[in-house]
């Protein structure tokens, strides 16, 4: 269990140290900022602890505890704007946090989608993300508004690249727009990741042989995923117990975002903020992993792994 002070100093080494290599050519407009890049997302990280109810929560937790470690600390809607204009940044250190931790790797990653509300279905009005957020069908939620949210994970529980798009979205276009920003690298899709040469295992959602030969033709990225029931070629028991271990990583990795780290309790009024939200969340996310690996415990222990 590690103190505060020990969290945020090993946090904020590896993230400044990522900024310093990697300087970004976008200038903020405007006398200069009273905190570093690194700074910024340092504790825009550290801030999607659930011990946390909410931004006003940490930011009161901020200016009574980490005062002295950041002592030119903005008010809390100076620190938003930051937050929201490094969100390309921090998008790129969530993918590197994953890169850094050590061991094998493996020949597949896991694919999947879930959803990701950002409003209550039932309200009137078009909200604040209205144009990108829509109706969508979840099976544990039913009906919500927001996004479809598709990661790709390690079997070790490294998020190695993700993306969103409106909740109305089925898996297979979400799937193939992830897969051709990977095989075609575009700057304004960075969340992606770096192009994958093993295989994807997924689920049915993510069916259909005529878009997984278009999806190994164009990208080269071949699916894999079980046969429907009554499928005349069934998979043997040893390999649906295999696809159901990876299957519970998943699930792991998304209660993670979703609870631990509160993703399920956005309210976002940007699509930049959302963007930059959620990337920290991968980032708390694999650089936990990381630390886990360091302090010699089970990678996806996170519960007791700070000592408030």
């Amino acid at each position: 269990m590690l103190d505060v002070d020990t969290f945020l100093t090993a946090l904020y080494v590896i993230i400044d140290d990522f900024c310093q290599s990697h300087r970004s050519q976008q200038r903020r407009p405007g006398p200069e900022a009273s905190l570093s890049e690194g700074e910024v997302i340092t504790l825009s990280v550290f801030a999607r602890w659930s011990r946390f109810a909410s931004e006003r929560d940490f930011y009161r937790y901020a200016e009574s505890h980490l005062r002295s470690a950041f002592p030119t600390l903005p008010d809390r809607s100076q620190f938003n704007r930051l937050v929201r204009f490094h969100a390309d940044a921090i998008e790129e250190i969530a993918l590197h946090l994953g890169q850094i931790v050590e061991g094998d790797r493996f020949p597949y990653q896991a694919l999947d989608a879930s959803a990701m509300p950002v409003r209550d279905a039932k309200r009137r009005g078009n909200g604040w993300l209205a144009g990108y957020a829509d109706i969508g069908w979840s099976n544990s939620l039913g009906w919500y508004e927001g996004f479809s949210l598709l990661n790709a994970v390690e079997p070790s529980g490294v998020i190695t690249g993700f993306c969103f798009g409106a909740a109305s979205t089925a898996d297979q276009p979400l799937a193939e727009t992830f897969f051709n920003a990977r095989a075609n690298p575009n700057p304004r899709l960075i969340s992606v990741g770096s192009a994958f040469s093993g295989a994807y295992v997924a689920d049915k959602g993510f069916e259909g042989a005529e878009n997984h030969r278009r999806w190994l033709d164009h990208y080269g990225a071949e699916v894999i995923h079980p046969p429907k029931r009554n499928s005349k070629k069934p998979w043997s028991k040893r390999l649906r117990r295999w696809i159901a271990r990876i299957r519970q990583i998943v699930e792991t990795v998304y209660d993670k975002l979703f609870n631990t780290f509160g993703l399920r309790r956005e309210r976002p009024h940007e699509i930049q903020g959302l963007r930059a939200r959620l990337a920290t969340r991968v980032a708390l996310h694999n650089f936990c992993i990381w630390l886990n690996d360091q302090l010699g415990r089970p990678r996806l222990k996170f519960a007791d792994l700070m000592g408030w």
